[in-house]
């Protein structure tokens, strides 16, 4: 894997951009003249751009190499996208890192970054590692569900209409681990996070629109069948 990485990066003919928003933790609000270094993942010591963030919490578009767009289109042994470390200052805040930031040929990849300011208590986590995309890295298989699930069971939820939650409970860990934790994220986060992890955005618009209703679908299974 680590050969694959380095090719993916090295091995450039396209670009594509990036663009990094910088917000407190308390309040959402943009922190301006925070510093963003950005390297290849794997290589934290070869900073490629330094820049700062304006009034607004955001830095200019960088552009940045990527690999071919048609390693993305079709099966492929060849990483279709670059993958870049972004690294965070700020005065009076906690540094942030955030790995495997994904940078596709032609695309704009967005990077969220909340920063703790230093008089709170710490309670994020300050190195994030964002894994490889589904249909390129290696995963276990998904564990086997019934075809048919049982109706009798309790906690079972009808509505009379399609209610979208604002949240949603994820379990970072199988069914049975009782020992991982209980994530409240934002509906539409979650759905941008799955989309974002399962597909790739150089995908035709149609495609990619396709892709987020099934995984809506899905979810929202999940939420009232609690299956």
């Amino acid at each position: 894997m680590r050969n694959q990485l380095r090719a993916a990066q090295m091995d450039h003919v396209d670009h594509g951009k990036m663009r990094v928003q910088v917000t407190s933790a308390l309040g959402m609000i943009p922190v301006e003249d925070a510093t963003i270094t950005i390297s290849y993942t794997g290589e934290p010591q070869s900073a490629l751009e330094q820049v700062s963030t304006d009034g607004n919490g955001q830095s200019e578009e960088l552009s940045l190499a990527a690999p071919p767009l048609e390693y993305s289109m079709e099966p492929e042994q060849s990483q279709p996208y670059a993958e870049y470390t972004v690294e965070v200052e700020a005065e009076g805040y906690r540094p942030v890192s955030v790995e495997g930031v994904d940078v596709f040929s032609g695309e704009l990849s967005l990077q969220n970054v909340r920063m703790e300011p230093l008089e709170v208590p710490e309670q994020g986590q300050k190195n994030i590692v964002i894994p490889a995309n589904t249909l390129f890295g290696n995963f276990p298989p998904k564990i086997a569900e019934a075809e048919i699930k049982p109706m009798d069971e309790s906690g079972e939820i009808v509505l009379s209409r399609v209610v979208i939650p604002e949240y949603v409970v994820v379990h970072d860990g199988t069914p049975g681990d009782s020992t991982a934790g209980d994530y409240y994220v934002k509906y539409k986060d979650y759905i941008k996070n799955v989309a974002s992890s399962e597909i790739y955005a150089t995908w035709p618009q149609s495609t990619i629109q396709a892709n987020i209703l099934a995984i809506m679908s899905f979810t929202l299974n999940r939420v009232y069948t609690e299956w």
